[in-house]
């Protein structure tokens, strides 16, 4: 692993993005994923994580509201659908999430498959085997759970929960078979040596999707000092992820339009394959109509 990492730390930038670019190529081709996102539950959550704007530890302008109606999340996943997204997703705030929310849920995902045509992911926090098996009978096809960053700087990002208690809950919605979302957030003050050791972990654990969140520093948060991470330093992590995780689906997620700016295109050069619209849980996205022009010709460049 040790020899991998400094293969990987002493590629130029651009050397790193050819690499990608032919891996994606000959991996992906032209598959990519939209997906869209629901903050079905907001605020109040007891844990620690720095970068947070939904911890209740912290003053930041989050709204608060409990888990919202069944109705409510149709009516979102019927608009994820309309702005072409594949998959949509359901997030909660909040460690895990009680029987009764899981049941309600269940209901609601029910509903979304009867009526919408679209894949049902979750990010409801560390869940139990019931809980996850549940949620499986009622549609979900994919659980949501990142890892953030490397088991070396985890302690660094949170002290209310561990690291394996991550890792635990991704295997244990990989064995009652649900497929597996998982990634991180650059930009914490990690290095790349931890960028690449997230990378190869998620490998080992097989997770089917990985989105990399770019961090953007929240007031209130104990995060809200940190330096924006240069483009060479994304870039550089994109290229590497791919890589890395070959044919697995690397989607660009928060922070993408903030740190990126006119240089979000080069990520699909370097490795991406899929992209978040439609906004994030506490940040605005830009606008849908120009994702998907940027979609387009991003595909135009990988046929070029």
């Amino acid at each position: 692993m040790q020899d991998q990492m400094l293969d990987f730390q002493n590629l130029s930038t651009w050397d790193l993005i050819i690499m990608a670019n032919k891996e994606r190529k000959n991996w992906i081709g032209l598959r990519f994923e939209l997906c869209s996102i629901i903050n079905a539950k907001s605020g109040l959550c007891h844990e620690d994580c720095k970068f947070c704007a939904q911890s209740s530890r912290y003053k930041t302008q989050a709204p608060i509201y409990p888990l919202k109606s069944r109705e409510e999340i149709l009516k979102e996943a019927e608009i994820a659908e309309d702005i072409g997204a594949e998959r949509f997703g359901i997030v909660t705030s909040g460690r895990g999430l009680s029987k009764k929310e899981i049941e309600t849920l269940a209901e609601a995902i029910q509903q979304i498959k009867k009526r919408v045509k679209i894949k049902v992911c979750a990010s409801l926090g560390i869940l139990d085997r019931e809980s996850l098996i549940i949620l499986k009978e009622s549609g979900l096809s994919r659980y949501h759970h990142n890892i953030e960053t490397s088991p070396e700087f985890f302690p660094y990002v949170t002290s209310t929960h561990g690291f394996g208690e991550r890792i635990e809950t991704i295997k244990t919605a990989k064995e009652v078979g649900l497929e597996v979302c998982s990634g991180g957030i650059i930009g914490m003050g990690e290095k790349e040596h931890d960028r690449i050791r997230m990378a190869l972990i998620l490998k080992e654990l097989d997770v089917e999707s990985i989105p990399i969140n770019i961090l953007v520093p929240i007031a209130g948060t104990p995060f809200e000092e940190k330096n924006t991470l240069s483009v060479l330093d994304i870039l550089r992590t994109v290229a590497i992820f791919r890589l890395i995780l070959k044919d697995r689906t690397i989607k660009m997620a928060a922070g993408r339009e903030w740190a990126l700016k006119d240089f979000q295109g080069l990520a699909f050069l370097a490795g991406a394959n899929g992209m978040l619209i439609g906004g994030y849980l506490t940040i605005k996205g830009r606008g849908v109509e120009e994702d998907h022009r940027m979609v387009e010709e991003i595909k135009r460049l990988w046929n070029g």
